[in-house]
């Protein structure tokens, strides 16, 4: 048994697969403009945070992971999530989610709100493990 199997007999939310914003960043599309085109992918808006992070604009950091954090929510939502259970990372569609709310813990963790940088990284380790050092938070 590896440590990401799934111990609690809930099986794991696979979200539905959008191609199109994972298609249009590929292709050099500005970020913003897949946002703005693609609003429910968690996606873009996690790679907007990252950008905004990396560039140390940390509370635009902030808002735009927030942003992908709660599109992501409302996706594992529709997907039948409730709450708990593996979001496998190795699901690609998965990924905007994963991302958003690791950006989400970066980004709470730079202004100093710990409850927060701490809640959101137990929450990806809940979701897959593997997550959790894959987006350098490990």
């Amino acid at each position: 048994m590896s440590l990401n199997d799934n111990l609690l007999g809930i099986p794991p939310t696979h979200l539905a697969d959008d191609p199109a914003p994972r298609e249009a960043l590929a292709a050099g599309t500005d970020p913003a403009q897949v946002a703005a085109a693609y609003p429910a992918s968690s996606l873009p808006w996690a790679v907007l945070a990252e950008q905004a992070l990396d560039a140390g604009r940390t509370v635009e950091g902030y808002a735009y992971a927030r942003v992908g954090y709660h599109r992501g929510l409302d996706a594992l939502r529709r997907s039948g999530w409730r709450g708990q259970g593996p979001v496998p990372w190795a699901h690609e569609p998965n990924q905007g989610f994963l991302r958003a709310l690791a950006a989400l813990a970066r980004a709470a963790g730079a202004i100093g709100e710990t409850p927060e940088h701490e809640r959101c990284r137990t929450f990806l380790a809940d979701c897959d493990r593997s997550a959790v050092a894959t987006l350098g938070l490990g």
